[in-house]
């Protein structure tokens, strides 16, 4: 395969070199924030300008947190010397006193091109401290690694906001995360004094595993790139007791069982539909945390055949289905709507239904985003 030569926009960071050599700059940054080289961003921006803070999002700086855990503080980055200030505890954005002194904020991080991944709103919450505290936002962009070719899912209620979605948005929503910041910060009126650094190289099509990147895990439970190509359809298993989502194993999202399933039938019937671009595996795994710690589970692995053809959405909603006609799983509806978007999942809504409604939807909100796409 060849790959695409993709620079993302941390490895242009001197084309800003001119504007912010004399600014105090805060950067909202985490371990994914690298060049090409696997140089933190922190490392590359200070070289040039007076780095003043960092802020770090859910799973703290390095990564080190697993998910929902709280991050009061962290203290000093010791490449830099520089302060490091939690934005996964009391506070979700910047305030005003971690702003003292700060004349721009600057965000590089890896998102993953899921709706209820909880950098989308790490960023747009700080675009509105920035505007707030009246200094530019500054996004370094990055390839959205499940392409930005294929919007899908269900459409959020903002009457179900929270950290995990906060705007009428698909589950797959089909942009950069320069690109996501552009269409929110004017769709909802944030009013940042944004400019975003954009990638070279890029088009729409582009899948990260098609590039010379490297894959830096943005998560615990983000481990590969093919975590993140079925994560926008398995992750709506985090919304019941019954079910894994492989959590506390090598593979999370990429494998779904309990104790009580039998994956050898439900790999039979999820492949009788003939889904595109995906294989059904009977598994068994033990997680080593969260449900199910030491218990065996049976169940199904998510095999992409073809990742330009496969939909995670479709696979995970007959997978849904599947075992909820098979073992009567139940789900929490409040965690259902924050994830899932609306409650219709589980209040009778077909499969079919759901993946028809997907694709209007989806045409629709591309017209409403595309003027703000830069690839």
């Amino acid at each position: 395969m060849i790959e695409k030569v993709v620079r993302n926009g941390i490895d242009r960071a001197k084309r800003i070199q001119g504007v912010v050599k004399d600014l105090s700059i805060g950067l909202i940054t985490n371990m994914s924030g690298v060049t090409k080289e696997l140089v933190p961003s922190y490392v590359v921006l200070n070289e040039f300008c007076n780095l003043k803070a960092l802020f770090s999002p859910e799973h703290g700086l390095y990564g080190a947190a697993q998910a929902g855990c709280r991050i009061d503080s962290e203290e000093i980055e010791p490449i830099t010397n520089t302060p490091v200030y939690s934005l996964y505890g009391d506070k979700k954005a910047p305030d005003e006193e971690m702003l003292n002194g700060i004349d721009m904020l600057v965000f590089d991080m890896q998102d993953v091109g899921a709706r209820f991944y909880t950098y989308l709103y790490t960023m747009t919450r700080s675009m509105s401290s920035a505007a707030k505290a009246n200094i530019p936002f500054v996004v370094f962009d990055r390839m959205n690694p499940i392409c930005c070719g294929k919007i899908e899912g269900e459409i959020l209620n903002e009457e179900n906001a929270s950290f995990i979605g906060e705007y009428a948005v698909p589950i797959r929503y089909g942009m950069t995360i320069g690109e996501f910041a552009r269409y929110i910060n004017a769709t909802y009126n944030l009013g940042a004094d944004l400019y975003v650094v954009p990638c070279t190289g890029l088009d729409r099509r582009t899948f990260h595993s098609q590039t010379d990147l490297q894959w830096v895990a943005p998560s615990p439970n983000m481990p590969t790139v093919q975590t993140a190509l079925v994560y926008p359809g398995t992750c709506i298993f985090e919304a019941t007791k019954q079910v894994s989502e492989g959590r506390g194993t090598t593979q999370p999202f990429e494998m779904i069982g309990a104790p009580n399933f039998s994956g050898r039938q439900i790999a039979e019937k999820m492949n009788s539909y003939k889904l595109d671009g995906v294989a059904f595996r009977p598994v068994c795994f033990t997680p080593t945390f969260s449900k199910f710690q030491g218990e065996l589970c049976s169940g199904v692995q998510l095999h992409v055949t073809n990742k330009k053809a496969f939909s995670p959405f479709a696979a995970g909603v007959r997978l849904v289905e599947t075992l909820r006609d098979m073992y009567d799983i139940e789900f929490n509806e409040k965690a259902v709507r924050r994830i899932f978007g609306t409650e219709r999942l589980i209040k009778g809504v077909s499969a079919d239904t759901l993946i028809n409604d997907s694709i209007r939807t989806s045409e629709a909100f591309k017209k409403r985003s595309s003027s703000f796409y830069l690839y």
